[in-house]
C-alpha cells in the first residue's frame, strides 16, 4: 500500500534531500506505522510517502522486494525490525529483507537511503573471539549494509558504542538511552535510599552517568561467565546496604540471566525493591520465566524496557512490565535528518551535558 500525504498551504520549503519516503519490510511494519503517525503530527504540511510490507517470499523461500511506487530522487527513511519474535522470520531473514530493500531503493534512484535499525542485530559480535575462532560479524553485516546502499544509519543504544567505526565515513546516529532512564526514573532522583547498579563493567560508564544525573551513588556486579548465556554475579563493588531500593539498567535483557544474577545478589545484600530497565528485550521464554520468579521472590518491581523489539503477548501481559515507545523519537530523528538539522540535541550525551 502507498500512503502521500496531502499537499497544504504554509508547508516548509522542499528539502535538498528530495521527497520524503517512509519505508518499512514486514517486520518493523507495525512500529513504522507509529513513526509515520508522529511524523504526521510534527510535519502536517509536509510531501511524503509510506510504502509498507515491501517483502516477500517466491516458493523457494528466496526473499523479493517491490516497490509499489517510483523512488527517483526521494529521500527514503528504511524501518526494519531485524528481531522480531512475533513473527516467524529469523534476524538472518529480517537482515537479508533490509538489504534487498536498501538495494532496491538504490537501484531504483532514491537520492538518499537512511537504514533506521532501532535494534541492531550482531552488535555484540564485535570483535574476534581467539580461543573459539569467532569472526568479527559486526563489521560483515556493516560492510553489506554499504554494500547494498544504504548512506547513513540510525539506531537505539547498541551494544557497542564504537559501532561507529564499522561503518567508515557513513554518518551514524547512536541515539543514547540514557536521557530516557534519566526522565524515567527522575523521582528517585537526590533519595539517599536508592541506588544505581550496573550488572556488569560493561554496563558502569553508562550507569555512572545516569547516577550523577540524578545524584544517586552507584555500584558495580563483578561478573563471569561460566558457560555460555550463563552468568555469575560473584560481589557487588560498592557499597549498596546503606540503600533500600536499586535502579539495575542495561542495554539487553537476552535470556535474562544477567539480570537475575544481580537481582539475587542485590536482594541477599538486604535491597528492598528492585527496578530494571533495559533498552531492547528480546521476549525469550527463559527471561520471561526468570524475570517472574524475581517479581515473586526478589523484590523486582518494575521492569521498564523500550519496543524497539515488537513485544509480545505474552511480556505485555506482564503487570510489572512497563513498555516506552520510541516512534515520537524517531519521528522526530527523520524529520531533523530531512531538513538537515542537527539530531545530537535528542538525547543526552555521556559526557553528562545537554546539547542545544
Amino acid at each position: 500500500m502507498v500512503e502521500r500525504a496531502p499537499a497544504t498551504a504554509g508547508e516548509l520549503q522542499p528539502s535538498p534531500r528530495g521527497e520524503l519516503m517512509i519505508a518499512s519490510n514486514h517486520s518493523g511494519r507495525a512500529f513504522t506505522e507509529k513513526v509515520v503517525a508522529a511524523y504526521r503530527q510534527l510535519d502536517p504540511h509536509s510531501h511524503h510517502q509510506y510504502l509498507e510490507a515491501l517483502d516477500d517470499r517466491f516458493s523457494d523461500t528466496e526473499t523479493v522486494v517491490k516497490l509499489a511506487a517510483d523512488v527517483n530522487g526521494n529521500d527514503v527513511f528504511l524501518f526494519q525490525s531485524l528481531y522480531d519474535p512475533t513473527s516467524e522470520r529469523s534476524i538472518d531473514e529480517n537482515y537479508m529483507a533490509f538489504l534487498i530493500a536498501a538495494r532496491a531503493f538504490r537501484e531504483w534512484g532514491a537520492n538518499h537511503v537512511t537504514a533506521v535499525l532501532p535494534y541492531l542485530a550482531y552488535a555484540r559480535q564485535d570483535k574476534p573471539a581467539p580461543f573459539t575462532r569467532q569472526p568479527t560479524t559486526a563489521k560483515l553485516t556493516a560492510d553489506l549494509a554499504l554494500t547494498a546502499g544504504i548512506d547513513r544509519l540510525v539506531t537505539w543504544h547498541p551494544h557497542l558504542r564504537q559501532i561507529h567505526g564499522f561503518y567508515g565515513g557513513t554518518p551514524v546516529h547512536v541515539i543514547d538511552a540514557l536521557g530516557l532512564f534519566v526522565d524515567q526514573f527522575r523521582r528517585f532522583e537526590g533519595r539517599d535510599d536508592v541506588v544505581a547498579v550496573a550488572p556488569d563493567a560493561g554496563a558502569s560508564k553508562f550507569v555512572t552517568h545516569f547516577g550523577r544525573a540524578l545524584d544517586l551513588p552507584c555500584a558495580i556486579g563483578s561478573k563471569y561467565r561460566p558457560r555460555p548465556e550463563e552468568a555469575v554475579v560473584s560481589e557487588i563493588i560498592g557499597d549498596i546496604t546503606a540503600h533500600r531500593i536499586a535502579i539495575v539498567l542495561d542495554d539487553m535483557i537476552s535470556s535474562g540471566g544477567t539480570i537475575e544474577a544481580v537481582v539475587r545478589r542485590i536482594a541477599a545484600e538486604g535491597i528492598e525493591e528492585v527496578y530494571v530497565g533495559a533498552s531492547h528485550n528480546l521476549c525469550l521464554p527463559i527471561a520471561q520465566r526468570r524475570l517472574q520468579i524475581l517479581h515473586d521472590d526478589y523484590n523486582l518491581r518494575e521492569v521498564l524496557v523500550t519496543n524497539t523489539i515488537p513485544q509480545t503477548d505474552s511480556f505485555r501481559d506482564l503487570p510489572f512490565l512497563r513498555i516506552h515507545d520510541l516512534s515520537q523519537t524517531l519521528a522526530e530523528v527523520v524529520y531533523r535528518i530531512h531538513y538537515n538539522r542537527p539530531v545530537s540535541d535528542l538525547y543526552y550525551r555521556l559526557d553528562g551535558e545537554w546539547q542545544t
